[in-house]
């Protein structure tokens, strides 16, 4: 979650490929986390949301009660409760005076144990990464500049082309493979190489004459 002007923009990012899964642009944390999840469930058509972690901000435990609840009774305003199977993990980070991280442990929202040890090693530090990445990218979502979005429509475009540029086009060093034989020490790739979804880094060319398909019924 990272906030911009008078918007915050919520990123849903795929941890083993780095794939950019999913945005939420709206003026608060809740609300960005909430349409960020209804767009996520619509286009998957699932009912239960994936194994998440995140650190201790954005709204996430309230927007996916409000998006994937399940009723406790079956009357009209029944409280929503968790699944079963849901896995949600949040990681508090303790700074000291200086702003700097000298801790940080992990609170089971919903899910098993183990799954603790697990988010130790994720951790959230890709999707901080893929938060300054955009940054660098997008002038409008750095941070103390006039160069924000004054409307939320501006802010939506410039964040999906930013999303397609990086999961298409950009190669990371963190997904390239090694070539064993050719003059080609490494493979590089993408985060939608990584995910199955392409078998090419994409140019800018490619991507603005590339008209999508739309794949929902």
């Amino acid at each position: 979650m990272s906030e911009t002007g008078p918007y915050w923009v919520c990123t849903l990012l795929e941890t083993k490929t780095r794939l950019r899964a999913g945005y939420g642009v709206s003026t608060n944390e809740s609300d960005a986390a909430q349409r960020l999840w209804r767009r996520w469930r619509w286009r998957r058509g699932l009912r239960t949301p994936p194994p998440l972690v995140s650190d201790s901000f954005g709204g996430h435990r309230d927007a996916l009660l409000s998006v994937f609840g399940v009723p406790q009774t079956k009357q009209p305003k029944a409280r929503l409760q968790a699944g079963k199977d849901w896995q949600y993990v949040q990681l508090h980070k303790v700074l000291d005076h200086y702003r700097r991280v000298i801790r940080v442990y992990p609170r089971i929202i919903w899910g098993a144990d183990h799954q603790a040890a697990q988010a130790l090693k994720l951790n959230t530090a890709y999707v901080e990464r893929t938060h300054l990445s955009s940054r660098l990218m997008n002038a409008r979502l750095v941070r103390k500049t006039l160069g924000f979005s004054k409307t939320a429509h501006m802010l939506i475009a410039s964040v999906i082309w930013g999303d397609l540029v990086y999961n298409l086009v950009r190669p990371l060093k963190s997904l390239r493979l090694p070539l064993p034989f050719g003059k080609r020490r490494w493979q590089h790739r993408s985060p939608a190489m990584a995910a199955g979804l392409t078998h090419h880094l994409w140019s800018f060319a490619e991507l603005l004459w590339t008209l999508p398909v739309p794949t929902n019924t």
